[in-house]
């Protein structure tokens, strides 16, 4: 992004390690134009917070990278096939366990009790398949107007309302090199359910247990390959089993303050994906 404004990133954390390897690092807006990306050895996705508004100019400007002799991490088909969360279907199809979830369905408003039926519970999360920091994530009880208009001519999903979000929020576990490396809860705030830091989200350093630590290793299998770094999400539905949420692969945060080794970690991975 050219300015982050609210956003909260530590990736700094990462810069004086990197720096210690012996890597000169700069922090580059997707959007420059002035500067040759051959003149780098490596190009990172980190916060690119804004490119759900314009994400085939985004995969423009990645294609470039990827045609220079700069490496792009992570890759760029691995870009492609994250960009949206129907993704998530062919994590179904592999055996994760996700959110049910109702794809591109028609927007009107007679549908709305339709999904209901089908996912069997009165209150529903309707967002866009393409999204990033919860922007144009619903949750309602009954249909909105403004639906329609937000969804008449973009692909969206809808799912269930996860209560445990509110009861005890989202677990994320980060990995590098396809290493484990750190985990946090995430919980959002007194009358909210959404759980980024830009929505009022509460971040807590936690550690696994050995269900979740399975189910992460098992989904983070399924990418098929080890990439600089992987961010998964879950939330536990009410029998207590750990569901996909999300699978970051493009820009996660990655709360590297929430861990003291974390950044040293990340720093070691560029190394080692370098050699």
């Amino acid at each position: 992004m050219d300015e982050l404004g609210s956003f909260v990133s530590d990736d700094e954390l990462a810069i004086a390690p990197l720096r210690d390897l012996g890597f000169a690092v700069s922090t580059l807006s997707w959007r420059q134009t002035e500067l040759d990306w051959g003149d780098f050895e490596a190009v990172i996705i980190r916060t690119p917070w804004d490119y759900q508004t314009e994400p085939l100019a985004f995969l423009d400007v990645l294609t470039s990278i990827d045609q220079s002799p700069a490496r792009l991490e992570n890759p760029l088909d691995i870009v492609r096939w994250n960009l949206d969360k129907e993704y998530l279907r062919e994590m179904d199809e592999k055996g994760a366990r996700i959110v049910p979830t109702i794809w591109n369905p028609p927007s009107e408003v007679l549908e709305f009790g339709a999904w209901q039926r089908e996912l069997g519970t009165s209150e529903l999360i309707i967002k866009p398949t393409v999204s990033a920091t919860a922007e144009h994530t619903y949750r309602l009880t009954g249909h909105d107007p403004q639906i329609e208009a937000v969804f008449s001519e973009r692909p969206f999903m809808v799912q269930p309302f996860m209560a445990r979000i509110v009861d005890e929020g989202e677990f994320s576990l980060f990995y590098f090199n396809g290493e484990y490396s750190h985990a946090i809860n995430k919980s959002p705030k007194i009358n909210d359910f959404r759980v980024q830091e830009e929505h009022g989200g509460i971040i807590t350093s936690v550690e696994p247990d050995e269900q979740l630590h399975t189910v992460a290793r098992e989904t983070i299998a399924m990418i098929g390959r080890d990439l600089l770094y992987a961010r998964v999400d879950f939330v536990r539905d009410n029998g207590g089993n750990y569901c996909l949420m999300e699978l970051e692969l493009i820009e996660p945060a990655l709360y590297l303050r929430t861990n003291a080794a974390a950044p040293q970690r990340f720093a070691s991975a560029v190394a080692e994906m370098l050699q």
